[in-house]
């Protein structure tokens, strides 16, 4: 177990502090314990922990060349997110996905994001609809089979552009916390959730409304577009079914 840990940290750390670049993250929030946090996170999201799976406060402490209590913070909050449980004197263990929790993520996500992409249709300036129409294309030269990391990523900046646009970031960190579990859905199987042609599609007709100012358009494409998991959940599910709560 240590030896199988030891490695997937290595790697998880490497990788998140490269990612944590490409995101431009603040000197502020590119603390040693927002690092250890995301690195976390980022591992269970995408299955490197997979449920089950018992992760050693002291053992990760070591590898990441870290004190415990960075460790500890970051337990406490992947637990408040639902993504482990913290067992005293038995390790924390990463947790099943559970299906009504996606589905009432994507419900709350979906109540935030729709009034914000209406205000952005009133609040976009051309330089605004440029920016997210350069993210849509990056999206649709990944091609059909993309690298999900980069892909998704592409996704977030789309989303995370336009709570920009209306000067409400706060908006996408809450949504960011929401769709934690929708993620692990996402990186189980991007090839059987929404074909990449769709989400470029759904993605250029939330554009087209808010360049044309028109909310209510706006609105309707948002609200299309992130119904999408509910279509795809249940065959995922069914896959991957030892990633599931039964």
């Amino acid at each position: 177990m240590a030896e199988t840990q030891s490695e997937d940290i290595g790697m998880v750390e490497e990788f998140e502090l490269a990612l944590l670049a490409d995101n431009g993250v603040s000197s502020r929030r590119a603390t040693i314990g927002y690092r250890v946090y995301q690195a976390l996170r980022q591992a269970i999201v995408r299955a490197r922990f997979k449920p089950g799976h018992l992760l050693s406060e002291a053992e990760i402490a070591r590898q990441l060349g870290v004190s415990r209590q960075p460790v500890r913070e970051a337990f406490i909050k992947l637990a408040e997110l639902g993504l482990v449980e913290i067992r005293p004197q038995r390790g924390t263990q990463v947790l099943l996905i559970s299906r009504k929790e996606v589905e009432n993520a994507r419900f709350i996500r979906e109540a935030i994001e729709v009034a914000v992409v209406r205000r952005a249709a009133e609040m976009a300036m051309p330089e605004d609809v440029k920016a997210l129409r350069e993210l849509v294309d990056r999206q649709a030269a990944a091609g059909d089979h993309p690298e999900q990391a980069h892909f998704l990523a592409l996704d977030d900046s789309f989303h995370q552009m336009i709570s920009r646009i209306v000067e409400c970031e706060n908006a996408w960190r809450v949504a960011e916390d929401l769709k934690v579990q929708m993620d692990r859905v996402r990186f189980l199987s991007l090839a059987n959730a929404t074909p990449v042609e769709t989400i470029v599609s759904q993605h250029t007709a939330i554009v087209d409304a808010i360049e044309a100012g028109s909310g209510d358009a706006a609105e309707a494409a948002m609200r299309l577009h992130l119904t999408e998991v509910l279509h795809s959940l249940p065959g995922i599910a069914e896959a991957h079914a030892e990633f599931f709560v039964p």
